[in-house]
């Protein structure tokens, strides 16, 4: 995007932004409709973000160790290499420590979490969009233009030669669709604390699990996609989990409840 030589700002960087911007937007203005302190909740996101980007980096690193022999191009950032699972994995960890710590509902503040994570997930993937990666495979100008796809999403897409499926934009109109959905559900009577999770797992694992198979830059464990891996694991963690919420968890209403949030 800026290019001086000894500076430069990428656009990849500009969307990861954007979408932390626009997630913590909408997780403090969840946590303000329950009645929750905005500062605490600021001071949760910071940690959650910090070891998010920990994690997402740690996990690609892990799994391209030949590669990441030399110990210093792990600090390299700004070359590329996060994985999403990582950032989900690390910020869970953080969640499941500040609740602890704090004595608060890990699955009420989780429920704020995720509406911010899926759209922050949507915005984020147009960075691979202008880092030109994670795409699926060749394809066809005619295939694209029956998607009815603008033109500057064709031209992207034109690669060192070649036309790919547009993975991207799969997962990110998913992750957007997804969004609404939670955003619209989240008033009803009969939401309890877990559910909004709960699909989030589901939803999100469903779709990774059958782009990932069109994806042609997956990490690898052996002969097995990791994320379609990780994608079979967040659908049962979900499943279980809407079992759990509908038999155990406390319902919260529009107007808010925070006596579930202690």
């Amino acid at each position: 995007m800026i290019n001086l030589g000894f500076f430069s700002i990428h656009i990849y960087s500009i969307c990861i932004l954007l979408a932390v911007f626009v997630s913590y937007k909408v997780i403090i203005s969840e946590s303000v409709r329950h009645k929750i302190n905005e500062d605490e909740m600021s001071d949760l996101l910071f940690y959650v973000i910090v070891f998010g980007i920990v994690g997402a980096r740690i996990y690609y690193c892990l799994f391209n160790l030949d590669y990441y022999s030399d110990i210093l191009s792990i600090f390299k950032v700004w070359e590329g290499g996060l994985a999403i699972h990582g950032g989900l994995l690390f910020g869970l960890i953080t969640i499941l420590v500040y609740c602890k710590k704090r004595k608060k509902n890990v699955l009420f503040i989780l429920d704020f979490i995720v509406i911010g994570l899926i759209i922050a997930q949507a915005i984020g993937r147009w960075g691979n969009f202008f880092n030109a990666e994670a795409h699926g495979p060749v394809t066809t100008l005619a295939y694209l233009k029956s998607l009815y796809l603008p033109n500057f999403i064709i031209k992207g897409m034109y690669i060192d030669g070649n036309y790919y499926v547009p993975t991207f934009l799969y997962e990110s109109l998913w992750c957007l669709l997804g969004f609404i959905v939670m955003f619209i559900i989240r008033k009803k009577s009969f939401m309890k604390a877990g559910y909004l999770t709960s699909f989030y797992f589901i939803w999100y694992g469903t779709e990774r699990f059958f782009v990932e198979g069109l994806r042609m830059d997956s990490l690898m464990l052996g002969s097995f996609k990791v994320a379609q891996i990780v994608s079979i694991i967040m659908i049962l963690s979900g499943i279980v989990l809407f079992i759990y919420s509908f038999k155990k968890s406390p319902c919260y209403n529009e107007s808010g409840r925070n006596d579930i949030y202690d």
